[in-house]
Parts: structure tokens; sequence; C-alpha cells
């Protein structure tokens, strides 16, 4: 006897085709949906929300505050350079050991420590902070209002330079 269809006229899942393994389970970060694209947008589950979860697809909102951070970053280090040149100091030791192997290594590093850090938090975005009580994802903002503030405060510098 067949099993009758139901109203999407689909037939009832056999019983015992199931294994009782929840899928759920496997590898959380599918690198086949990294490289052709995914389908998942946000987190469906109660119990997903308890536990690092990742996405496959992210909105236009995040996809711009992380074009404009690695702008940002890039025009931080041009700044720097800038500012350099005119007899300012880098306080932060790793970054001036780098000024001091050359202004390219110096650009690659700052850009690759940036988009690395960039990528970790897209990653872990859905990672809730106990400490601080957020989701990791906010950390992208927070991030591009830094960048926000130390080019302000270069571009602020520069214009005391020429005047």
């Amino acid at each position: 006897m067949r099993p009758t269809p139901n109203h999407h006229g689909k037939s009832p899942p056999d019983e015992d085709r199931r294994s009782g393994e929840d899928r759920r389970g496997r590898n959380p970060l599918g690198w086949r949906s990294l490289l052709r694209g995914g389908r998942r947008e946000t987190i469906r589950r109660a119990e997903d929300r308890q536990r690092a979860f990742y996405v496959d697809r992210y909105g236009a909102s995040l996809f711009a505050a992380i074009v404009i951070i690695l702008f940002l970053s890039v025009l931080d280090a041009i700044l720097t350079l800038l500012l350099l040149q005119h007899g300012a100091v880098e306080i932060n030791p790793v970054m001036a050991f780098y000024i001091d192997v050359g202004p390219y290594a110096f650009l690659a590093v700052k850009y690759g420590l940036t988009s690395l850090g960039v990528v970790l938090l897209l990653l872990f975005r859905n990672v809730v902070l106990k400490s601080l009580r957020v989701r990791a994802g906010v950390l992208i903002y927070v991030v591009l209002a830094a960048f926000l503030g130390v080019v302000s405060w270069q571009i602020y510098l520069i214009g005391k330079l020429v005047i």
C-alpha cells in the first residue's frame, strides 16, 4: 500500500529511511556554501542562538560596513605615512616595526591584519560575547566607528600642518 500524499502533493517521509542523527551536528561551517553561496541568512532556531552558528549570506549594510572599514584602513595607513613625514611618531610598536621595514610592508601588514580581523568578526558575528552581552557582529560597527574617528583625527592633524 502506498502512502497518501499530503497537502503539498508530496508523500510523507519514510520512517525507515531516517537515521535519527541530527544533521545540524555536522560541520557548522560549510566550506561548500562559502565557495558556491548558501541559503542561511539568519538563525532560525532558539537552540542555535546558544552556540556558535554560521550563516552563508549577509546583508548589504554589513557588506558596506566591511568595505568602508577596509577603505578606511588603507586611508589610515596612507595618512599615517604622511604624518610621519612631518614629524609624527607611530606609538604602536608592531606598526612602528613595519614602518621601519618600509612603507609597502607597513601597508601590507596594516591591510592584512584589518582584513583578517574583519573576516573573523564576520564569521563569528552570531557568537554572543557574554562579558559584553552583545553579539560579535556589533563589533564590526564599533571598528567602523573607531576607524572613522582615527581618520578624522588624522585629517584634523594634517589640516593643522597646512595652516
